[in-house]
């Protein structure tokens, strides 16, 4: 009797505290909801800007290889309606086929400020950070846009960020999210960043806790350089996290922009999205240990299994009608969200919507088992080991 009693208290124990856990991912989700809902395509007060003083902006575009989509994209950048910014791109291959679009739009728009550095410096790991550090030494304004290859830009998304900076902000990000394109690679990658990861972002964002990408943020210059500049982050692979946390461990603040990031680069195949996600999965795992417990145990079939039991063994009720109602609720969660960020109607049907949900959800474990199982991470041309704390070894192949 008394080990029957020990047992069910330990039961009941664990059942409580999933139970718990299952309440907050909840939250998560309505939390998401509403902050996407408050924060997302707000209006710019036109009024208010034209008595500003706006500062200039050096936008560092680092680039490798070419896709279909890559000239129209940084094209969004020539044509921005901002009075003062230079566009300054990376590439780190004198061979580099990207070198071609870019001087053809450097002709094309003559009156833009742009120039074009090859070759790189080297001064850590990151190959990222190495490829953009000659623009970022070059770099004349006080605030620093760094954005990646396949962004996209609305004609007002420079201005929106950089209402966004307030004497207390030092980073202004924006959420990665995707455009319309067509093939169903793009549907689930549209699925992937509208659901899983937005909850996620903007959960975190509401809660202050530091969430930027990389892909697209915007930076005060002086503050970098009081640590170093972008050089001081060549250690890590996770560049942004440290960006970020480097601005918050001082007292400022970060602050979402109205504008998603619209990712425009070409995904061929499902794979190569996939692989995406799994090298991000690597970065959260050295960076933040604990992930590799919550992180599964979050996931919608897991998480709603686990909860299936805890209430039936609480308080007698069908399992299985708890897991459908979990299910269910999840799905039409996640439809929601994805339309507050898409704001318009989405390009592909419900039963391509059903199908990239259902994928995402089922293959999220096996990726993470993958991210567990291999390590190592290869990014663009090289290899690299992390370690705890975010910081990367290149690895160096095997003669």
């Amino acid at each position: 009797m008394e080990h029957q009693a020990v047992c069910y208290y330990i039961l009941t124990g664990i059942a409580i505290i999933i139970i718990c856990g299952w309440i907050f991912v909840w939250f998560m989700h309505f939390l998401a909801l509403f902050h996407g809902k408050r924060v997302l395509h707000r209006k710019i007060d036109t009024d208010s800007i034209k008595e500003m003083s706006l500062p200039g902006v050096s936008i560092i575009k680092p680039l490798v290889g070419i896709d279909q989509n890559l000239y129209s994209n940084m094209e969004t950048f020539f044509q921005l309606n901002y009075p003062k910014f230079e566009l300054l791109f990376c590439v780190q291959d004198e061979k580099d086929a990207a070198i071609i679009c870019v001087k053809n739009l450097i002709q094309k728009y003559p009156q833009i400020d742009a120039s074009l550095f090859i070759g790189g410096l080297k001064v850590g790991v990151n190959p990222k950070i190495n490829n953009m550090q000659p623009a970022y030494q070059a770099s004349k304004h006080e605030l620093i846009l760094i954005s990646d290859a396949g962004i996209r830009m609305q004609n007002d998304t420079l201005l929106d960020m950089v209402c966004a900076m307030k004497e207390d902000v030092a980073l202004v990000h924006q959420m990665p999210f995707v455009c319309d394109r067509k093939g169903f690679p793009a549907v689930l990658e549209k699925v992937y960043f509208g659901t899983a990861h937005a909850r996620i972002y903007l959960s975190a964002d509401f809660l202050k806790i530091n969430c930027p990408t990389g892909m697209s943020a915007l930076m005060r210059k002086n503050l970098l350089e009081q640590v170093g500049g972008i050089a001081a982050f060549g250690q890590y692979l996770a560049e942004d996290f440290f960006f970020a946390k480097s601005f918050t461990d001082r007292g400022y603040k970060l602050k979402i922009s109205t504008q998603p990031a619209w990712q425009n680069s070409y995904t061929s195949d499902i794979e190569t999205f996939q692989k995406r996600i799994t090298r991000w999965a690597k970065l959260r795992i050295a960076m933040i240990p604990h992930m590799i417990l919550l992180e599964p145990l979050s996931e919608c079939f897991v998480l709603g299994a686990m909860a299936s039991w805890a209430i039936s063994y609480l308080i007698q009720i069908d399992p299985f009608a708890i897991y459908l109602f979990h299910i269910l609720l999840w799905f039409l969660l996640d439809y929601t969200l994805l339309s507050i960020i898409q704001n318009s109607t989405l390009s592909f049907s419900k039963i391509d919507f059903v199908i990239a949900w259902l994928l995402r959800e089922l293959f999220a474990l096996v990726l993470f088992t993958r991210a567990l199982w291999e390590p190592d991470i290869r990014w663009r041309t090289g290899t690299y080991k992390l370690k705890w704390g975010g910081i990367a070894e290149e690895v160096k192949p095997k003669l």
